[in-house]
């Protein structure tokens, strides 16, 4: 399978890309990503969705930005951001059609195989395909002034509980606003970090110094590996498998649980979260419920997700969690006085599990690796489950320095990198 990234510039009968940037906007029409509200009908002739939809290519339903086509064993998949194109085919002639088609319509411009993408670096090898943020981790270090500071081995202090009214409010609040935006970005590549930032994003608001302090030890703790990021190995199988828990009533300002889930293709880690639960949960057993109808929302979307990039999935998808209770209630249909009051929604994982698409399991605490997206770890346990997930650092001498060289070619191009 063959990637390649691509910049359309603006249309040949348009403005050049940033004319709104100078007060310029009225009547201007850019090509641009329509919301998902839109029909076919009311694209731009000229937009990027209304040629690939003109050229037999099928709109994903779960994603309005990807668009499949298959024909005489030929796949070819655009992804769109804005002006930021991938496209991705098991024929190299399709890549370079597709690419001709495009360049008639607008000014683009050829990447080539994909190396950067939206402040991600990728690289291969031949184990399979290394992901990361280096650049991007080393640039928040910089304008933070954290490059000099101290290391920290864990993002965040266990058993820290953090309110809302704890410390002194921040004269100037939109520094510590613009410091989680940008971890939260972040997270694409970094699930270690994901429980640290879902907890500090609860208090952008009023932050005080007590937060702020969180937060600058979450950057001490990238300062130790920069190049940290995921690695998904190319002889991996395409089984789905999926780790769900939840961290009863954790939450000291609403009493509410934290939802956490990583899922697995093969060994890749594809998809992971930690949310905080919309509601309070009267037991450890209801809250590990609600969690695995959440994940179990998640695996459906991505088993669509995969069958448009013409990966089936027919067997059964595996939800690893480690409470017995929960995994009672969900194989057990019949009505339970302390679990009535149960909105129908979460129910829906009976369902998957009837129609044969789910399938639970139990997993030890000690092997449960979402343990990462629901609470504080100390830096062992942190790692070893780390190790499990293919979080690796990329720049290491262990992972063969994959991207030293690459960083050396890319990393001061500025913006004609960064937009890809």
């Amino acid at each position: 399978m063959t990637v390649h990234s691509i910049e359309k510039c603006y249309k040949l009968n348009g403005y050049p890309l940033g004319h709104e940037l100078h007060g310029k906007t009225k009547n201007i029409a850019v090509a641009v990503t329509h919301p998902r509200a839109h029909s076919d009908s009311d694209y731009d002739e000229d937009s990027t969705e209304s040629i690939a939809l003109t050229k037999s290519f099928s709109q994903s339903k779960a994603d309005y930005s990807l668009f499949t086509r298959e024909a005489h064993g030929i796949f070819v998949a655009i992804l769109v951001y804005v002006d930021d194109i991938l496209v991705a085919s098991n024929d190299l002639n399709s890549v370079h059609a597709l690419k001709s088609l495009l360049h008639s319509k607008f000014k683009i411009k050829d990447l080539g195989k994909l190396r950067y993408f939206l402040g991600t670096e990728i690289a291969r090898s031949s184990k399979g395909i290394y992901l990361c943020q280096r650049k991007y981790t080393l640039d928040i270090l910089a304008d933070s002034g954290n490059l000099g500071s101290n290391i920290a081995k864990v993002p965040m202090e266990q058993n820290l509980k953090l309110t809302q009214s704890t410390g002194i409010p921040l004269s100037d609040s939109s520094v510590y606003r613009r410091m989680i935006g940008r971890l939260l970005y972040l997270t694409i590549s970094r699930p270690d970090i994901s429980f640290s930032i879902q907890t500090l994003s609860q208090f952008l608001a009023t932050p005080t110094d007590v937060h702020l302090l969180a937060a600058q030890k979450v950057l001490r703790y990238l300062k130790v590996a920069p190049g940290q990021g995921l690695f998904l190995p190319n002889s991996s199988s395409f089984q789905l498998e999926a780790y769900c828990n939840s961290n009863w009533v954790s939450c000291p300002n609403t009493k509410r649980s934290i939802n956490g889930y990583c899922v697995f293709l093969g060994s890749s880690l594809i998809s992971w979260k930690s949310k905080k639960q919309a509601v309070v949960s009267q037991s450890s057993a209801e809250a590990e419920y609600h969690s695995m109808a959440a994940t179990c929302s998640e695996l459906m979307w991505l088993r669509f997700i995969l069958a448009a990039l013409q990966v089936h999935h027919p067997q059964a998808i595996l939800l690893y969690c480690d409470n017995q209770a929960a995994i009672h209630i969900v194989a057990n249909p019949i009505f339970h006085e302390r679990t009535k009051h149960i909105e129908l929604d979460h129910h829906l994982i009976r369902d998957r599990i009837q129609e044969g698409n789910v399938c639970t399991r139990y997993v030890p605490r000690s092997a449960q690796v979402a343990n990462t997206m629901t609470k504080v770890l100390s830096s062992k346990v942190l790692h070893i489950h780390l190790s499990k997930m293919g979080v690796v650092n990329l720049y290491a001498s262990s992972c063969g320095g994959v991207l030293e060289n690459e960083s050396q070619q890319h990393t001061n191009k500025g913006k004609e990198v960064a937009i890809t």
